[in-house]
Order: structure tokens, then C-alpha cells, then sequence
């Protein structure tokens, strides 16, 4: 057997030469027809439970504060409207640690108009009818002037006091304050409980516990407070980055070699002055107060601005930068030749491109599906979750044997556990449920998590396949661009999903399976945190690991299984494997110039981003650029706006540059078959254009493993002589 036979029998056979194929096969069949049939039963159970979980659910459960009662503050429509506050009769009792595990403090609450404002309590108040007045607006209905101040203690109709309170997060809390490093609440360290004198220091506990949610949520809100009055400036950010994407996309069609060089030296420019603006802060922090101090010291803050107080700070984004610097250059030094094969690629990428602009708006409409997806999840999951029923449990100031036990509260005052338990209450505790539904509330939200995952996957499935049909079309086309098949973007897209929506349901299919499963194990990564187990830490480390490479092999495998699926319109597992062998056939090729090529892609992504995180750094701390003190909005965190910038920035970018990436991916497998079908002769004359030629023969010198022209020409004759042998035998 000739050398170059060895070498093809171990990937496959080679694409013979087919006179009749002019790109993407017009004749074709559905692919993957069983996971199609599959997709579409999972979608319309997808439908189904969003039908269900919008029928059963409630989200004002998680917008309005509920009462002891399981009313809503504050809801328009009701009795409650004008009441929007959630009031504790004493907020001492949230310090009990079984807050933290039914997040519901074991004391009366209710809705009321306002928190109260000063101090009082019910024996002082009882005695004078304005102040008693006053008081009852923080009281259980049915409290009157009759009653004595033991008997209304005794139902627990009011709370034995008030606290100067202020509403946060719809909910009252003692305001609690600091004042010659003494807590207080009301201005006052002390006060009276009706009992005895007591410090404001017993509040925190109880303040703490209540607002072991709130605090997240409080950031939440200062976020969403940041983004009403910078939302037009981040936009014009994005606009901006959109701008640019544009105009480097199109200057590469006509520039693209200059273009290349001047994008690697303005990244290298723009890190640079980073590693210098870095040092410029660090230095001038040298001998300032509180400087000094370590991140770890520090721990978490929710206000970033105050890391940048620090030295170490700076130091750490100096070593960091520095670090991509050094690699950035060490791989241009190593990389220039296969930088300049590279701008070939990309140049005939760019007149690809030139000749089907709409395909660099095809992003958009893959953005528009993405946000349906993710809108559809988001809805469902949060009706999903507030679709229990109201819990209630018997809440007790002595002992009782049915303490925390569930009840009615529409006939609690005559059951048996009433009599038993004199001074129990029941109360709201939680939103749960005991029917099949409610039980398999969590099996549902993970189905919504899948089919999440799934749908996403599909929607990037299809706008890789849609793109790589287009480019496909005109590679193959013998006379560019008359050759060119009128709306190939509109043609490839309508291919993709009359005939290999099951293919795409099967790529993604596979894909959202080993994500689930990584997502599952950062979940056991998260419970496992505490424990001491070293084998389990470190066996889930390496299943993290492999999982992680695993979804990075079956990316880039559907990905190349999509484009020859929209080639040769075979089903997926047939594709996949065709997409592997033509890879393994020309696998100095891949590394040479496809990889080469995503990294220049990704340099012009970072240069976008490094030009906007610039700009946003210095327009929003106003105070270190004077042009823009009178502009820039006011703040509570500053790096809102500038990590929205950064990401949305890199995600424009990404996807404007992921058409030029999937055309370069579709241009190389087909410039590869290319090779193999034919040999540059006039009977079969090669498709590529003379930049890719030259590509061909800068690339074959340095391709030892690649079979030569006499090699192929042997291997494809004596495959021919074994094909007769066979022809005569079976005659």
C-alpha cells in the first residue's frame, strides 16, 4: 500500500472529484427526523408547563411584603393598598435562629400606612387617648378604649412598644444609628420595653436575622437605582461599540491586511497604557492612610470604589496586564508567518462577506430568539416559584407540643391546639403546598432549566448552519458573484429548518446534557464547600475539569458537523464524523490557519472592549476627568455601568466578529475539500481564488504529513483498480 493511502485509510477516504456538485445540495431529505419529533413533543411540554405555572402562580408574592395573615402590603385593589409597610410587633424576635430556617420572624406582623416615628409604650400610651389613638394604627383590629392594657397584651392585639422605625425594602426597621461608637436607635442608646430599660445593641440581632435577604435585595435596588440614571449613557456606550464593530468589520473587506496589524499594535498600546495607569494610581496611593491595607483584610463590600483605595489593588491589575501583554507578544513573535497566511483567509472571508452584507445582521435576529428564550425562562421560572400556597404554623411565647406545627387560621381560635396552647398564634409562616403539583414544583423548574438550555443551544445551532449554507454557496460558486444563489443568507435559513431541525435538536441535545451536568456538579461544588472530605473535592474537581473540556470538544464538533450538514444535508452523527475526518485529513491546516485566525478575531474583540472600558472608566469617575464632572450621572456604584459596558461591549463584538469566524470555519473545511477534489488541472480546476492558492503552496511545504500529488494520484488509482476487481468478481 502507497504512503498515501496509510495515511488516508486512518481518516477516512478523501472527497473524489464530482463534476456536478456546485455547493450545497439542493436535493435533499429531513435529517434526524426521531430527535425532531422529540424537540417538538419537549417544546410543546415546555408550553405547557408555562401554561400551568402561569395559571398557578404569583408574583406579587415575591413584589409586596405579606402579612401575618398572608395578605399583600400595599396591592393595589385591596383593603391593603394604602398600607404598604410591613410593621413587627417586636422585632426582638427575629434574632431566633429558626429565622434563618423558615425566613419568617415568630411575631405578629401587619401592614400598616407609615412606621412609626417615636418611641412609646402601650401602658404610657393607654393613658392618653391622642397617643392611644396613634397607637392602635400599629394594632390588630378590634382593640378599643375598653380594653385593658393586660388583656390586649394577653391576645397580643398591639405590641408592648415602638421604635423610631424607617421603611427599607417595604418593611419597617428600628433606625438604628451610631453615635460616639454606641449604637442607638432614635438618637437614644437606651429604651423602655414596658418592662425593664434595655440597649439598642439587642435591636442588631434581631435586625440582622430579618434582613438576612434584604441586604442582597437593597444592592439590588442601588443597582437598579444606577442603571434609571445612567441607562442612556450605557446605551450610547453600546451603540457606540456597535459603531465600531461595523467599521472594523468593513474596513477589514477592504484593508484587511493593515487592518490586522494596526489592531494587534492599538491592543498592545491599549494594555499597555493600562499597565502605566495602573502604576500611576499605585504610586500615588504610596503613603496614604489606610493604603496599605489587604483585599483579604478588607473582605467583601458591595461599593467596589473602596478596593480602589487600596495599593494592592492596583498591584494585582499591574500583574495581570502585564501577564497578557507578555503573551500577547511571545505569541506574535512566534506567529508572524502564520499571521500573514492568516490575512489571506480573512481577506477572502471579507469579500465572502462583501457580497452578502445582510449576513452581518443576522446576529440580530439570532439576539431577538436568544431574548425570547430567555424572557420565556425567566417569566416561567418566577411564576413557577411563587405558584405555592400560603403555610401557616403556630407560633408561641411558652411551651407547646405543637409548636411550629402547621394550622388553619380561619378556625384556629376554637381548635383543639387553641385550648392547649392559650397564648399561641397562627401565623404566616411560608409559601409551600402538599399536592402532586406543588410536590413536583422542583422536577418542573429543572425541566425549565433544560429546555432553557436546549432552545438556546438550537438558536446558536441554527444561525451557525444558516451562515455556513450561505458561505458555503458562494465558495462553491465556479463564478463569483453571478454564480451566487439570489438570498443565500434567506435560502440557507429556510434549507436549515424545513430539513435539519432534527439535526440541530440533536447537536443541542447533546450539548445542554453535559451542561446540565456541570451545572449539577457546581451545585455539589457549592453544598460540598464546608466539608472535609479531600477525595470528594478532589474526584468533583476533576469531573469539573473534564466536563468543562468535554463541552469545549462538542462545540467545536457541532459546529463543523452543522456547516457540512448544510453542505451535503446528512444527518448529524454522519456530518460529525465527515466534519472530523476532513479535519484529521488536514490537521496541520487546522492549527495553522484556522486557530490563527480566531485569535486575530479575538484581539480585535478585546481591542472593542479595551476601547470602551477606557472610555467608560474615565466618563463615570468624574472626578479624575475634569471635561466630564458637569456630565456624568451620580452613582451609587460606579462599576455598574462600566462592567455593563465591558460585557455588552464583548458580546456585540462577538457577535458581529462570530459571522467572520464562522466564515473563515466554512471557507477552510470547504477550501480543504476542495484540495481533495481537485487538483488545479483545467478538467478539474480548483474553486478557490489565487489568495487561497497561495495559501495552498506556503502551506504544503510545511505540511510533512500530507500525502504529495504522485502519493494521492497513486492512491486514487489503485483504488480504482480494486473498485473494477470488484465490478468483474460480482459479474
Amino acid at each position: 500500500m502507497p504512503e498515501g493511502g496509510e495515511y488516508y485509510g486512518k481518516n477516512g477516504e478523501p472527497r473524489k472529484h464530482d463534476p456536478s456538485f456546485r455547493g450545497p445540495i439542493q436535493n435533499r431529505g429531513c435529517t434526524d427526523i426521531v430527535c425532531c419529533i422529540l424537540f417538538i413533543i419537549a417544546i410543546l411540554g415546555y408550553i405547557a408547563v408555562g401554561i400551568l405555572a402561569w395559571s398557578q402562580g404569583d408574583p406579587r408574592k415575591v413584589i409586596y411584603p405579606t402579612d401575618s395573615r398572608g395578605q399583600f402590603c400595599g396591592q393595589a385593589g385591596t383593603p391593603l393598598e394604602k398600607k404598604p409597610f410591613l410593621f413587627y410587633f417586636n422585632i426582638m424576635k427575629c434574632a431566633s435562629p429558626m429565622v434563618l430556617l423558615e425566613f419568617q420572624c415568630p411575631t405578629t406582623q401587619m401592614c400598616v400606612e407609615k412606621c412609626p416615628d417615636k418611641f412609646m409604650t402601650l401602658i404610657k400610651a393607654y393613658a392618653v387617648n391622642s397617643d392611644f389613638a396613634y397607637y392602635k394604627n400599629f394594632c390588630e383590629e378590634g382593640v378599643t378604649n375598653t380594653m385593658g392594657v393586660a388583656e390586649i397584651l394577653k391576645q397580643r392585639l398591639c405590641p408592648a412598644m415602638l421604635l423610631p422605625s424607617k421603611p427599607f425594602t417595604r418593611r419597617c426597621f428600628p433606625a438604628l444609628g451610631m453615635k460616639g461608637g454606641v449604637i442607638t436607635v432614635g438618637n437614644s442608646s437606651t429604651f423602655n420595653d414596658g418592662n425593664e430599660i434595655r440597649n439598642a445593641q439587642d435591636l442588631v440581632a434581631g435586625v440582622q436575622n430579618a434582613t438576612v435577604v434584604m441586604e442582597a435585595r437593597q444592592v439590588v435596588m442601588k443597582i437598579f437605582e444606577d442603571f434609571t440614571h445612567c441607562w442612556y449613557w450605557i446605551l450610547l456606550g453600546l451603540v457606540i461599540a456597535m459603531i465600531i464593530s461595523l467599521v472594523f468589520l468593513i474596513l477589514l473587506r477592504f484593508l484587511a491586511g493593515i487592518m490586522v496589524w494596526v489592531m494587534i499594535a492599538m491592543l498592545v498600546a491599549v494594555i499597555g497604557y493600562g499597565i502605566f495607569h495602573c502604576y500611576m494610581e499605585y504610586a500615588a496611593l504610596k503613603g496614604e492612610a489606610g493604603a496599605n491595607v489587604t483585599i483579604k483584610d478588607l473582605g467583601f463590600q458591595t461599593d467596589f470604589t473602596v478596593y480602589l483605595q487600596i495599593r494592592q489593588t492596583w498591584l494585582a491589575f499591574i500583574i495581570i496586564l502585564a501577564i497578557v501583554e507578555v503573551i500577547i507578544i511571545l505569541l506574535l513573535i512566534f506567529l508572524w508567518k502564520r499571521i500573514l497566511i492568516a490575512i489571506a483567509l480573512i481577506k477572502e472571508a471579507s469579500r465572502a462577506i462583501g457580497h452578502m452584507l445582510c449576513s452581518l445582521f443576522y446576529p440580530l435576529f439570532t439576539f431577538l430568539l436568544l431574548a425570547v428564550v430567555i424572557a420565556y425562562w425567566g417569566v416561567t421560572a418566577v411564576f413557577l416559584s411563587t405558584s405555592n400556597q400560603p403555610i401557616y404554623k403556630i407560633f408561641n411565647e411558652t411551651n407547646c407540643d405543637y409548636s411550629r406545627q402547621t394550622c388553619d387560621p380561619a378556625n384556629y381560635s376554637t381548635s383543639p391546639m387553641k385550648a392547649q396552647c392559650a397564648d399561641s398564634k397562627c401565623l404566616f409562616a411560608f409559601y409551600g403546598g402538599e399536592t402532586p403539583y406543588h410536590k413536583y414544583l422542583i422536577a418542573l423548574q429543572f425541566y425549565n432549566v433544560f429546555l432553557f438550555f436546549w432552545c438556546a443551544n438550537f438558536v446558536l445551532g441554527l444561525g451557525q448552519m444558516t451562515l455556513a449554507g450561505a458561505f458555503a454557496s458562494y465558495y462553491w460558486a465556479a463564478k463569483k458573484p453571478d454564480d451566487i444563489p439570489a438570498f443565500p443568507v434567506f435560502s440557507s435559513l429556510g434549507r436549515s429548518l424545513r430539513y435539519h431541525t432534527g439535526t440541530l435538536a440533536f447537536g443541542s441535545l447533546i450539548l445542554s446534557i453535559i451542561q446540565i451536568i456541570r451545572v449539577l456538579l457546581e451545585y455539589l461544588d457549592h453544598k460540598l464547600k464546608g466539608a472535609q472530605n479531600k477525595f470528594a473535592k478532589f474526584l468533583l474537581c476533576c469531573l469539573k475539569c473534564c466536563f468543562w473540556c468535554l463541552e469545549k470538544f462538542v462545540k467545536f464538533l457541532n459546529r463543523n458537523a452543522y456547516i457540512m450538514s448544510a453542505i451535503y444535508g446528512k444527518n448529524f452523527c454522519t456530518s460529525a464524523r465527515d466534519a472530523f475526518f476532513l479535519l484529521m485529513r488536514n490537521v496541520i491546516r487546522v492549527a495553522v490557519l484556522d486557530k490563527v485566525t480566531d485569535f486575530i478575531l479575538f484581539l480585535g474583540k478585546l481591542l472593542i472592549v479595551g476601547l470602551l472600558g477606557v472610555f467608560s472608566f474615565f466618563f463615570f469617575f468624574s472626578g479624575r476627568v475634569k471635561a466630564f464632572q458637569n456630565t456624568a450621572p451620580t452613582l451609587n456604584y460606579y462599576w455598574v455601568p462600566i462592567l455593563t459596558m465591558v460585557v455588552c461591549s464583548y458580546l456585540i463584538a462577538h457577535a458581529f466578529f462570530s459571522v467572520y469566524s464562522m466564515c473563515v470555519d466554512t471557507l477552510f473545511l470547504c477550501f480543504c475539500e476542495d484540495l481533495e477534489r481537485n487538483d488545479g488541472s483545467a478538467a478539474r480546476p480548483y474553486y478557490m481564488s489565487p489568495s487561497l492558492r497561495e495559501i495552498l503552496w506556503k502551506n504544503k511545504e510545511e505540511d510533512p504529513s500530507e500525502p504529495s500529488a504522485q502519493q494521492q494520484q497513486q492512491h486514487d488509482e489503485d483504488t480504482q483498480l480494486k473498485q473494477e476487481a470488484q465490478e468483474e468478481d460480482t459479474a
